[in-house]
């Protein structure tokens, strides 16, 4: 147990806690939210012994194993592999005593260092390693690759997988997705499920929160309010607490809108009958949703497009790659007013060349690439935060796309995405990179454009601004293209769902549950994954090896499925068994404490069998691919 005892810290001329009491319990998954620079990563600098506080205690377990994940780019040369496997410090220390021993021949301590390398399941770390890799985007043929080798945004992945890899009680996870795309998310959620120790988690995606933590930490006027319940659990509560503050359901409205006339629409079409669903689900959470954000600093919207003619792009049988090489192919595509398009698909397989090719950065190499005179794109990348004037202002930025505005004008539109008082005549050298994000959109929604192409664009943003912009883009009329791996921006502003997968785009009928599905189908079948033509050629060569393989992957993978699920049930009542724990009323009642705590013994060694059964099975799963 983690205890807080009216801690208070100040930064700079900035009070972030004053008089804060917080306990965490063992086993513990939570959530902490609240607006930039509230105190969340200093409250981390705090437990980690980074930072101290200027007035109270902070008690936590002697011996307490903490990870986290280094936000340093690391630079070393050796192995991918080898570099997460730098996690398990115990492991390495073991193989680094284990080399000494050996030319000395000391035969009975090497004994004994081999007992306790078999006891931290030290012959089984690189397959683990090897998981944590696979599970976060690396391909096979990477796990040897310098990391000094690898992009930024890899590094950090890396990072990540070193952190994963460490024998901790305690994860403290700062934005851990925002270097992934959704299909790393979802692999990440999975193992966060099943991870045994406590979780505290800052994050800006209300998807991955609901469902990861049990626990909603929300810093605000200096203190933390805990929450019992996921994201969406400490909406309607808060949203309860400030509903006599809300004079207006406007916000609300126009998302209820926006659903309704998207299921009026699909509803009784048989590919969109899942969406249509999915939204009236939606719809029935969202009552009080709305006063929860009514003191955001955020309010935009998109003026109507300049120009809207019914269509704007058509792609037919279009090829693009690079240097020669295509990535996609035979696409066939229409862009037309008031088309929504969410693009999935596995890492790599080329829905950014997409958005590219469609913002007219890429050439097709072949095929029939047609735009309407009128169009006017506004294209969101993260290289575009690079490409912003470091030494001037955001007014100078404004003022450079419409000389004749009026300065007051675009103060108040700026003052919309945050940007208020001297901030608006700051340079944004200094800018955070959601500051950054925040002006790029700016800059994009004063454009009017009719055809919005949108890459990762909730990347640095937190969540009251990713709010703001679900609702702008709910009302935007122009046509709209977006790769995001936040599942909710993705469900509240798409009418439909296109797949990028094997050099191919096609449209998806189903919904994010069934590109869940589609995704595990498909990355436990990698011989569907890859199009090089020598590997085709050995599958041909080597057809009755392969069909004896899928006939031995197809109950393994259904016993994986049936495991999961245990988990996923079993860590479920282990909540519901430590919530019980956590509220003091209980200990009133001894007999009742004796049998939780029972229970609580049980389910863990349960959980404990049942999770080195999936490790048996994954591992035999990865030895047949």
């Amino acid at each position: 147990m983690i205890t807080l005892r009216n801690v208070s810290l100040q930064r700079g001329t900035k009070q972030l806690f004053e008089q804060v009491n917080l306990t965490i319990h063992a086993g513990q998954k939570i959530g902490f939210i609240g607006a930039n620079g509230c105190g969340k990563s200093s409250l981390f600098a705090l437990l980690c012994g980074e930072l101290h506080s200027d007035r109270g205690e902070i008690a936590m377990p002697p011996q307490i194993n903490i990870a986290q994940v280094v936000q340093e780019m690391p630079a070393v040369s050796i192995p991918a592999i080898e570099y997460v496997l730098e996690g398990d410090q115990q492991l390495r220390l073991i193989e680094m005593q284990l080399a000494t021993v050996r030319p000395a021949d000391e035969g009975m301590q090497e004994a004994i260092l081999h007992a306790q390398f078999e006891a931290i399941d030290g012959y089984t770390a690189r397959s683990r390693a090897a998981q944590l890799l696979y599970g976060l985007g690396f391909a096979a043929i990477e796990h040897d690759k310098p990391v000094n080798e690898f992009s930024g945004g890899w590094r950090m992945r890396l990072n990540l997988a070193q952190a994963l890899m460490c024998r901790s009680d305690l994860l403290l996870l700062d934005e851990p997705t925002n270097h992934l795309d959704l299909d790393a998310i979802l692999w990440f959620e999975q193992w966060l499920k099943r991870y045994p120790g406590t979780v505290l988690l800052i994050s800006h995606d209300r998807d991955f929160l609901d469902n990861v933590v049990d626990t909603i930490a929300h810093l605000s006027q200096q203190k933390i309010t805990l929450y019992t319940g996921n994201y969406e659990a400490f909406e309607h509560k808060r949203a309860e607490q400030l509903a006599s503050q809300q004079a207006s359901y406007q916000q609300q409205q126009r998302e209820i809108v926006h659903i309704q006339a998207f299921v009026a629409r699909f509803r009784y079409k048989a590919t969109k009958a899942k969406q249509a669903q999915s939204r009236l689900n939606a719809l029935a959470r969202m009552e009080k949703i709305a006063p929860a954000h009514v003191d955001s600093p955020f309010h935009f919207s998109f003026q109507l497009p300049l120009q809207s003619p019914d269509l704007l792009i058509y792609l037919d049988k279009v090829s693009v790659g690079y240097s020669d090489k295509p990535i996609l192919e035979q696409v066939k595509l229409r862009i037309g007013k008031g088309t929504r398009l969410g693009l999935l698909g596995p890492n790599g397989a080329g829905k950014s060349t997409l958005i590219k090719l469609l913002a007219g950065l890429l050439k097709p190499s072949s095929g029939d690439y047609t735009v309407n005179d009128h169009l006017h794109i506004a294209y969101f990348a993260q290289h575009q935060l690079e490409q912003l004037c470091p030494e001037e202002t955001p007014l100078q930025h404004l003022q450079r796309l419409d000389l004749k505005a009026n300065e007051q004008t675009l103060r108040n539109f700026l003052g919309g995405f945050g940007f208020v008082d001297d901030q608006v005549l700051m340079p944004v050298a200094p800018f955070s990179g959601g500051e950054k994000a925040r002006l790029v959109l700016a800059l994009l929604v004063w454009q009017r454009p009719n055809v919005l192409l949108l890459d990762e664009p909730t990347n640095h943003l937190d969540l009251e601004m990713r709010h703001a912009l679900t609702l702008a883009l709910q009302d935007y009329e122009g046509a709209l293209v977006i790769v995001s791996h936040d599942r909710y921006l993705l469900r509240a502003t798409t009418d439909q769902f296109w797949l990028v997968a094997d050099g191919r785009v096609k449209e998806f009928s189903g919904d994010l549950a069934d590109y869940r599905q589609w995704l595990l189908e498909y990355r436990t079948k990698p011989s569907l994954n890859t199009q090089d033509s020598t590997l085709k050629q050995e599958r041909l060569e080597k057809k009755n090896t392969v069909t004896l393989k899928r006939e031995q992957r197809r109950p393994l993978q259904n016993r994986l499925k049936k495991i999961e699920q245990d988990l996923d049930r079993l860590i479920q009542q282990k909540t519901t068994i430590e919530t019980g724990l956590a509220d003091p009323i209980i200990y009133t009642d001894k007999q009742k404490v004796t049998e939780y705590l029972r229970q609580q013994t049980t389910l863990a060694e349960q959980l404990q069998q049942t999770e080195a059964l999936w490790l048996e099975v994954t591992e035999a799963l990865e030895t047949l691919n």
